[in-house]
């Protein structure tokens, strides 16, 4: 039964994630992530952390998926009220595993970006 709950709620909070926010992490397409960021966001990439603009978030993370090809990603946790959701899903790259969390912000009927972290997977 609470399995059975757990994965309903997973399924509830996926159906609200962009899923060309999955694709484009799946994909290590930086440009068309980059579409769903804030001006600023909140960035953390494996030792950089700071608040970047758009377009220098952007180059952070195509420097990232250059270096860290994508060869899978799957989002294993959901949740969220209000006007927020976050997702923690595990990016699988051709040398390493990372441990992917984004926030997702509404405002105004769209949804934005407003943290993203990719943070090498404790095993």
């Amino acid at each position: 039964m609470l399995l059975s709950a757990y994965s309903m709620n997973i399924s509830f909070w996926q159906n609200h994630i962009p899923r060309e926010i999955i694709t484009s992490i799946r994909n290590g397409d930086s440009k068309n992530l980059s579409n769903f960021f804030k001006p600023t966001v909140e960035l953390v990439v494996i030792e950089t952390t700071n608040i970047f603009s758009k377009a220098q978030a952007k180059i952070i993370l195509n420097d990232f998926f250059s270096r860290h090809k994508p060869t899978n990603f799957k989002i294993i946790h959901t949740g969220g009220e209000d006007d927020s959701l976050y997702a923690i899903g595990i990016l699988k790259t051709e040398n390493d595993v990372f441990r992917v969390y984004f926030l997702l912000k509404t405002r105004n009927e769209t949804q934005y970006i407003e943290q993203l972290r990719i943070e090498y997977q404790d095993e």
